[in-house]
C-alpha cells in the first residue's frame, strides 16, 4: 500500500483545510487509517482514526469537535477536514495504514504517506 498526503498549507486560526490521503494498492481498503501529527522537537502524535469500513472513528482529545476524518472507498481516500484551526495544530500531518493494533501507537502502523505541513497563524 501506498499513501499520498496532500492538502496542507497555511492557514489564519479559525481557519479550515481539508487534507487528503490517496491509497493504491488492491487491498488497501481493509486498513483501518489515521492521521497523525509532527509538531518541531515533539513525538509525533495520533490525531484521528477510521476503521477500514468508516464505522468507526476516533480522536484525540485536543481535535474532538474541530476536526472530522472520513473515508471515500471508491476512491480510495481518507480525508481530514480540520475547522477552527488553532496555531498549536501547526506540524506536519501524516496519514497512516494498519491492518490491526492499538490505533494511537506509531509502532502499530504498517504504511505511512510522505506528510504534509499544516501552519496555523494566529
Amino acid at each position: 500500500v501506498q499513501l499520498q498526503a496532500s492538502g496542507g498549507g497555511l492557514v489564519q486560526a479559525g481557519g479550515s483545510l481539508r487534507l487528503s490521503c490517496a491509497a493504491s494498492g488492491r487491498t488497501s481498503s481493509v486498513y483501518n487509517c489515521a492521521w497523525f501529527r509532527q509538531a518541531p522537537g515533539e513525538e509525533r502524535e495520533f490525531v484521528a482514526g477510521i476503521s477500514s469500513s468508516g464505522g468507526n472513528t476516533l480522536y484525540t482529545e485536543s481535535v474532538k469537535g474541530r476536526f472530522t476524518i472520513s473515508r471515500d472507498s471508491a476512491k480510495n481516500t481518507v480525508y481530514l477536514q480540520m475547522n477552527g484551526l488553532k496555531p498549536e495544530d501547526t506540524a506536519v500531518y501524516y496519514c497512516a495504514a494498519t491492518r490491526g493494533g492499538n490505533w494511537y501507537f506509531v509502532r502499530n502502523y504498517e504504511y505511512w504517506g510522505q506528510g504534509t505541513q499544516v501552519t496555523v497563524s494566529s
